[in-house]
């Protein structure tokens, strides 16, 4: 299971601490009671044309996820047990943005659905399509189902990487595939933090075994 998301997503990370790290995982699923389900989140204003987000400008209406996904006792277990895994990822990591994001088929074609985050408001739908991926980092790893670690965004930048910066305090991300049983890309995870060279090889461990973990909970 390890080594074929490492192959899929063209990581290079020792599995045996993937290992470690999925079983601490496990030990904390097992014996942590479930906090509760946002439904509702803050979300920023959007650009011209609604390509990028107002960094400090916040949309009078709060987006609702129950426009997209079902509520009923199922679906709030499964986003329960997914703001679980946020909350563990900032606990053992420290990170200052982490988002899981399910691909979903939408009125306006198939986008990432935000649904469940630790952090400041973010944008919470993301076009899967190749002109978005231009400019968004996010979409460019759900189509290519290839994680990517940045660890200094603005070097990134000047070398005409594609980025979608809705913090500008963001120094460095890390950005990756989640996969269902049949290898296909379903979503993905974004981590952020405002200090460069952030995601070590211990870090990327912990990511990547709640990557192995959250498509079990995705809606």
């Amino acid at each position: 299971m390890i080594s074929s998301y490492l192959q899929k997503a063209q990581l290079s990370i020792d599995s045996n601490l993937i290992v470690t790290e999925l079983e601490k995982l496990e030990q904390y699923l097992a014996s942590s009671s479930l906090p509760e389900v946002c439904w509702q989140y803050q979300i920023p204003e959007l650009g011209e044309g609604g390509a990028c987000s107002l960094f400090g400008y916040l949309q009078d209406e709060p987006f609702k996820l129950t426009d997209y996904v079902k509520k009923d006792e199922a679906t709030q277990a499964k986003l329960a047990n997914l703001q679980n895994i946020v909350n563990y990822i900032e606990q053992q990591t420290g990170v200052d943005w982490y988002g899981i994001y399910q691909s979903t088929n939408t009125s306006d074609g198939k986008q990432l659905l935000k649904l469940a985050y630790h952090g400041v408001p973010s944008r919470s739908l993301f076009p899967l399509t190749e002109a978005f991926a231009a400019g968004s980092n996010n979409v460019q790893v759900a189509l290519s189902n290839t994680g990517r670690v940045i660890n200094n965004v603005e070097q990134y930048l000047a070398q005409g990487g594609e980025y979608y910066t809705c913090d500008p305090k963001v120094k460095s991300e890390a950005c990756l595939p989640l996969f269902n049983s049949h290898n296909e890309c379903v979503g993905i995870v974004d981590a952020e933090a405002f200090k460069n060279d952030f995601f070590d090889e211990k870090s990327l461990a912990i990511l990547i075994a709640c990557c192995i973990k959250i498509p079990h909970f995705l809606v």
